[in-house]
Order: structure tokens, then C-alpha cells, then sequence
């Protein structure tokens, strides 16, 4: 059972993501209608006041341009009955303006809506219009608050003789404001709506994107995939539709040889770019297909599987399977002895069966011959490997290779230049080198007319040259590159591992050096295949 915080339940907050976001958006929907209607009442009233004084204005100087006008204040009393203040009335009626008044130099009224007001002074300063200036304004005056407009009355020779001023009643101007706020009020609750709705729908949206979670869950699932991605012994990659990096974890950094902390700095990069051209980068982007692909980066033989996503991207996931590969070679190196010894076992059984017979016949010089030939072969095969392999491990690996060729019915032989000192940098690497050769060689050679497997290694200098040939059927045309390629074999893969990476790993480790590997085909038929390593010796 999920409680709210405390804060959350006194203030009556809902939890839900999609509540609160609901909630979010209203209020800015809401916000924005109230601001837009101030925004647009505030300089309303400032036009309607702006329009309402530049009427009045151009009453007043239309009145004022009337030359009987000026003929008639200067030949007239102000008296009810006067051509002014017909003139004025009528211009009044006629405009519907508040007020018409007419004045003389003196400030006296000459015409008023209300005849017994002819004849007094006017109640606001006309001192700018009688001073040749027009003028516009909203003031106070006998018949209220206006918006007013005065213009100076001109004579025929252009001198001032009064002032023209009209009103326009204020009310009229606030009357119009009020009535266009109804209006803005319905378009405002219109938007509003839209945005209600609108809000609404988004809502919905976000909520089943979301699965209705709160925002604290929401983070927490967060928090925890993180952890969960950057914690677990499996490499996980992302990639957008465009193939570029979206997420990097840990592991996936370490088994691709990427520099550490770097998902942040990989991001929104092409993978391209992050990995060198290769299978690896092929399976990852989805150019090679399928499941449990294999495939070597550096040193490591990975297993990669890719699934795609519904926005056109797809995540991969990476496995080391390089200590389970070398555990499979071990394997096949211990199922090789054994079936050796099996054999030996056998053979040996015979001799003593025979060396016993030739004791029992009393035939003691016949046994003695017979031990020193059996003891003699096996003492002189290991002695030539280690009069022209100086080095332990690769003598070691030699002539455990002979004897298992032996068995299989393949002769091992070392080339007659062969001649490598005790000074190698890096022996385990040549091992596991020439170990992959000549177990290949020995597969190819098994069953061919003369069963031949010789091997050539040598020292130019600081480099190290082999070469492995057998009798075989030799390289297919066109596939001498190919050969080199993760997952290639012309042989039925066994229970426990994957085919098709030994030479991949020959050819890895042989770059890693520095050196190159290639394969041809040799003179007498099968093939050759040749690998330099610079640097390699001391």
C-alpha cells in the first residue's frame, strides 16, 4: 500500500505523474487566456481613449474651418438665439458629440448645450487653444468627465479670435471597453477550453506511455536501470535508427576496448566512428544478421546478439566467450592426448607382449635392440626440435604435436632452416599462434594421399617468421581472405563450441604485434600459411 507524503496529502497534490501533469497543464493554459486578456484590455482602453480625443479633435477643427463661423462670433452677442450657437447645436446634433462650445478671446462662451450657460466663462483653462495650439485631452467639466479636443478660431486675416472646443462623453468610451470584455472573455474560455482539451488528451497519452506511474517511480526506475546496466557482467549497447550510440554500458566498454567512464562522451556518436570497420561493428549495426553471432575485438572472442527497437534503433548485447573458447581448446588439446595415449597405451601393450616374448625365447640381444630402437625414435624426434626451437614453450608444443600427429597417421616435420633462438618477447602469443596453425594443418592433412604437416620458423633480426604447410586440399579459389573472417570454417562445429575462430585469432594476435598473416597455397599442393611478427624476439 503506497502513501502520499505529508506535504502531497495537506496540500491535496495528486501522486500520479499524469494527474499532476494534467494539473500543470491547465494552469498554464489558464495563465496564458488570463495574461492574453490583460495583455489585450490594457492597451485597449489607451486606443479607446486615444480614438474617442482624435474624434473630438476632428469635430472641433471641422467646426472651426466653417468661415461663417468666425463671421458670426465677431458680429454677434452671446445670446441664446445667436447663429453661433445654432451653428454649434447643429454640428452637436449632427456628430453626437456631448458638446459644441464656441468662445471668444476672453474665455466666454458663446454656445452651450445649455443655453443659460452662454455668456459665462468656460470652467477649464483655454489659454493653449487661444494661444493658436490644439489640443487633446480627458478632463472634468460642467457636464462631467470627457474626452475633449480644442482648436483655436481663426478670422479671414488668420488671427485668433476664440476657440473651438468639443467633448466627447467618457462614459461612451468605457461603455465600448466594457462591451468588447464579454467577447474577449468567450474567446478567452474558448482557448481555454481547446487547452483543457488538448491538455487532457496529452494526459492520456503520457499516462499510458507511462503506465500511470508517479514521478518518484518514475525516477526510481530510472535510478534503478542505471544501476542495473552499468552493474550487470553482460555488455549492453544502444543504437538509434541512424546507427549512432544512444548508451554504453561498463561491461560492453571493457569487452570492446573502449576507454572507461566513456558513455557519456560516446553518445550521439556513429558507431562507425567509435569502432574500427570489421565484423564487430557489422554484427553490432545489423549489416551481418542472426543469433549468437561470434565475433573478436582485440583479443576477446565475444558473443553478440541484436534486437531491434520500435523506433529503428536496436540494442545489442555482448558476451566473453574467450575463456570458454580457450577452455574448448583445452579441451580439444586434453581429447587429442587422451585419444594419443589410448593409442600409446596400446602400443606400448605390444611392445612389452613382444619384448616378453623375445625373453621368453632366450633371445636377450633381439630385446636389447628392440628397447634401444623404441627408446631411440622418441628421444630423437624431441631432440631435433629442441636443437632448432630454442624456446621451452614452443619446443614443449612441437613435440606434444608430433606425437598426436603420429597417432592421427600425419607427419610432422620442421622445415630444414628452421632456427628459433630463446629470445622471444612474447612466447604464450607464439604458441597460441602456431599452436591454431598446425592443429588446422593437421585437420586438412588427416586422410590426404601423404599426410605432410612441416613447419618453418625462423629469425630475421627481431622478427619472427612462420610458416605452416600441409598436404591437404588447399584454400578455395577467392576465399584466402575470407578464410580469416570470424565464424568461417569448412568444418561441422563441435557440441561444446563455435567453429571458424582459430584463424581469426591468429590473424589478431599477429595486427596486435604489429605483424601480418597470410594464407596461399603451396608448391606441391595444400596450403601455406604465413605469419611475420616484428619485434617478437629480444
Amino acid at each position: 500500500m503506497r502513501f502520499l507524503p505529508t506535504g502531497a496529502r495537506r496540500l491535496g497534490l495528486p501522486r500520479r505523474a499524469v494527474s499532476q501533469i494534467l494539473l500543470t497543464q491547465l494552469a498554464i493554459a489558464a495563465g496564458v487566456a488570463v495574461l492574453a486578456t490583460g495583455l489585450f484590455l490594457a492597451p485597449l482602453s489607451g486606443q479607446l481613449d486615444d480614438q474617442a480625443m482624435r474624434r473630438a479633435l476632428a469635430i472641433a477643427q471641422s467646426t472651426a474651418a466653417d468661415p461663417s463661423l468666425a463671421a458670426d462670433l465677431l458680429r454677434s452677442q452671446p445670446t441664446a438665439d445667436s447663429p453661433v450657437q445654432s451653428a454649434a447645436e447643429r454640428i452637436r446634433m449632427a456628430t453626437g458629440a456631448e458638446y459644441v462650445v464656441v468662445l471668444d478671446l476672453h474665455g466666454i462662451r458663446r454656445s452651450h448645450p445649455s443655453p443659460d450657460r452662454i455668456g459665462r466663462p468656460v470652467s477649464t483653462d483655454p489659454g493653449d487653444a487661444l494661444a493658436g495650439h490644439e489640443v487633446m485631452e480627458i478632463d472634468e467639466g460642467t457636464l462631467g468627465r470627457s474626452a475633449r479636443g480644442k482648436v483655436p478660431l481663426l478670422a479671414a486675416d488668420g488671427e485668433v479670435i476664440g476657440a473651438v472646443s468639443v467633448g466627447i462623453a467618457y462614459d461612451s468610451v468605457r461603455d465600448r471597453l466594457l462591451g468588447a470584455i464579454p467577447g474577449l472573455l468567450a474567446y478567452a474560455g474558448g482557448a481555454l477550453a481547446a487547452g483543457a482539451l488538448a491538455a487532457y488528451l496529452l494526459s492520456r497519452r503520457i499516462q499510458r506511455q507511462t503506465r500511470d506511474l508517479a514521478f518518484s517511480d518514475i525516477a526510481g526506475l530510472l535510478a534503478e536501470r542505471e544501476a542495473m546496466l552499468h552493474s550487470i557482467r553482460e555488455g549492453v549497447i544502444a543504437l538509434d535508427p541512424d546507427d549512432r550510440v544512444r548508451l554504453v554500458n561498463d561491461e560492453a566498454a571493457r569487452l570492446l576496448g573502449l576507454p572507461p567512464d566513456s558513455a557519456a562522451t560516446l553518445a550521439g556518436r556513429p558507431l562507425d566512428e567509435v569502432l574500427d570497420a570489421g565484423r564487430t561493428s557489422d554484427v553490432l549495426t545489423g549489416r551481418v544478421t542472426g543469433r549468437d553471432l561470434l565475433t573478436v575485438q582485440g583479443p576477446r572472442v565475444l558473443v553478440a546478439n541484436r534486437m531491434p527497437t520500435a523506433d529503428g534503433g536496436a540494442v545489442a548485447t555482448l558476451r566473453d566467450r574467450t575463456e570458454v573458447e580457450r577452455l574448448g581448446r583445452e579441451l580439444d588439446s586434453t581429447k587429442g592426448l587422451i585419444d594419443a595415449l589410448r593409442a600409446q597405451d596400446h602400443e606400448h601393450a605390444n611392445r612389452l607382449h613382444t619384448l616378453l616374448g623375445l625373453l621368453e625365447l632366450g633371445l636377450h640381444e633381439e630385446a636389447v635392440d628392440f628397447v634401444n630402437e623404441v627408446v631411440g625414435v622418441h628421444r630423437t624426434t624431441a631432440e631435433q626440435v629442441t636443437e632448432k626451437v630454442h624456446d621451452p614453450l614452443l619446443a614443449a608444443l612441437l613435440v606434444g604435436k608430433a606425437t598426436v600427429a603420429a597417432e592421427r597417421g600425419v607427419a610432422l616435420r620442421l622445415a630444414p632452416h628452421t632456427l628459433l633462438p630463446d629470445r622471444l618477447v612474447d612466447p604464450g602469443g607464439l604458441v597460441t599462434i602456431l599452436g591454431n596453425l598446425v592443429d588446422n594443418a593437421l585437420d586438412a592433412a588427416a586422410g590426404s594421399a601423404a599426410p605432410l604437416v612441416e613447419v618453418d620458423i625462423r629469425a630475421q633480426g627481431r622478427t619472427a617468421v612462420l610458416r605452416v604447410r600441409d598436404s591437404g586440399p588447399g584454400i578455395p579459389a577467392g576465399r584466402h581472405e575470407e578464410i580469416f573472417t570470424e565464424g568461417w570454417s569448412t568444418k561441422q562445429p563441435e557440441a561444446h563450441r563455435e567453429r571458424g575462430l582459430g584463424l581469426a585469432l591468429v590473424r589478431r594476435l599477429a595486427e596486435r604485434q604489429g605483424g601480418s598473416a597470410r594464407a596461399g597455397a603451396a608448391e606441391d599442393g595444400g596450403a601455406e600459411f604465413s605469419v611475420v611478427l616484428p619485434e617478437a624476439l629480444r
